[in-house]
């Protein structure tokens, strides 16, 4: 297979994306850096580590002076206050200097982290991205977004810092959970919704091939998608405007994930999927767009094995007020006021913060499955999620039903 390349043009911040297999034995014609006596700190979770093994291996042949190796737990709660610090502790105890590198090897919990750690450490050191996910292939390791969670939200402490190249093999993706490939699919599906129709429809017809990893299809999707971000990035590099339209059912997607308690209760692909079927609810209920695009919307994640309510969590220990309370502790919220990815149709994404509380309500009340259970406020933890729901629910309640 022909190694694909999508290119970021930020002037000195530009940088490359590879998209291809076997790129894990090729490091040393994709790294922009000279690795001859170079210090490389390489970041993984416990669930890659043997790709993290193989890219120090390769690494330490090129000549490197030296590559040390960070296994931190797998999980959402690594990107926190905790592990920040104790991954820079260990940079600096191992001799980092500005001329090192920083090699992330793993998903968007990985990336995002280690991305942070790169852009605030000694002011910033050169940093790669090796994606070992779906989701932080065509997303998370594109565009320079580095982070990590708080308690009052998620991505609410982080930079614009970008890498110096993002290195996609595909081949990873064979020992990708399905689950986790699903998650990333939510995120793939995102730039059809947002601007691209004529994606989406492709999606519709080969999604299927997406998920049974069929190699023509991956390399498709993850350089269709990362062209798309690309766009976006370099006409708004820190989110002023039109960036924010990969947000799209974020504001809500965020908000269940906090909740959840950033664990395995709810993937952030799940959420982002069922915040996307809430976002065109609610601008269906704006008079925006038509019921017919929400419901294919929701047909094809379904049809696809992805959530597509709230109610997919089992007995989620919240109500509307407290999610609405997490919605607008939200980055994107201006003057106080929430902000929304809303649509026009499959396609025709747009971002507004003059939104009727009265009909976020109604679209979270029904999402988690109605008046009785939205009211509901439980101390306990959530518990764990309910198997996958396949097939097409009934439309929800209209939106004078859904507010009586």
């Amino acid at each position: 297979m022909e190694t694909k390349i999508v290119s970021i043009d930020l002037d000195v911040r530009s940088y490359d994306i590879y998209i291809g297999k076997a790129l894990l034995f090729r490091l040393n014609d994709l790294i922009p850096q000279d690795l001859a006596n170079k210090t490389v700190f390489i970041v993984t979770d416990k669930n890659v580590e043997p790709y993290a093994l193989n890219v120090q291996n390769h690494i330490q042949s090129q000549g490197a002076r030296r590559v040390e190796v960070k296994t931190l737990p797998a999980g959402e709660k690594t990107k926190s206050y905790k592990y920040y610090e104790e991954v820079c502790g260990w940079m600096l105890e191992n001799g980092l200097s500005r001329d090192s590198l920083v090699v992330a090897v793993g998903g968007g919990v990985i990336g995002d982290l280690t991305g942070f750690c790169a852009a605030t450490i000694m002011r910033g050191v050169p940093f790669v991205q090796i994606p070992t996910t779906l989701l932080s292939q065509v997303d998370s390791a594109v565009g320079g977004k580095t982070g990590i969670n708080t308690a009052q939200g998620k991505n609410l402490v982080g930079s614009f810092y970008q890498p110096s190249a993002v290195i996609i093999d595909i081949e990873v993706l064979q020992t990708l959970p399905k689950r986790e490939l699903l998650a990333g699919y939510a995120e793939v599906l995102k730039y059809g919704l947002i601007r691209d129709r004529d994606f989406f429809e492709w999606l519709e017809q080969n999604g299927e091939r997406v998920c049974n990893l069929d190699d023509e299809a991956l390399a498709y999707i993850i350089s269709e998608s990362c062209k798309a971000k690309a766009a976006l990035v370099q006409a708004d590099e820190t989110e002023q405007g039109a960036r924010a339209l990969l947000n799209l059912g974020h504001t809500f997607g965020h908000a269940l994930e906090a909740e959840a308690g950033y664990n395995q209760t709810l993937l952030h692909g799940e959420a982002v999927a069922i915040g996307m079927v809430m976002a065109f609810d609610l601008s269906y209920r704006m008079g925006l767009s038509s019921e017919a695009d929400l419901e294919r919307v929701e047909a094809h994640l379904s049809a696809i094995g992805l959530p597509t309510r709230a109610s997919y969590i089992d007995q989620l220990a919240t109500n509307v007020d407290r999610l609405l309370e997490i919605m607008r502790r939200d980055k994107k919220t201006k003057d106080g006021k929430m902000v929304f990815i809303l649509v026009n149709a499959i396609g025709e994404a747009f971002t507004s913060a003059d939104v009727p509380e009265d009909l976020v309500r109604a679209v979270i009340r029904d999402s988690l499955g109605g008046e009785e259970k939205a009211a509901q406020a439980s101390t306990n933890a959530p518990s764990l999620i309910t198997p996958f729901k396949t097939g097409m629910k009934k439309r929800w309640k209209s939106v004078f039903s859904s507010q009586a």
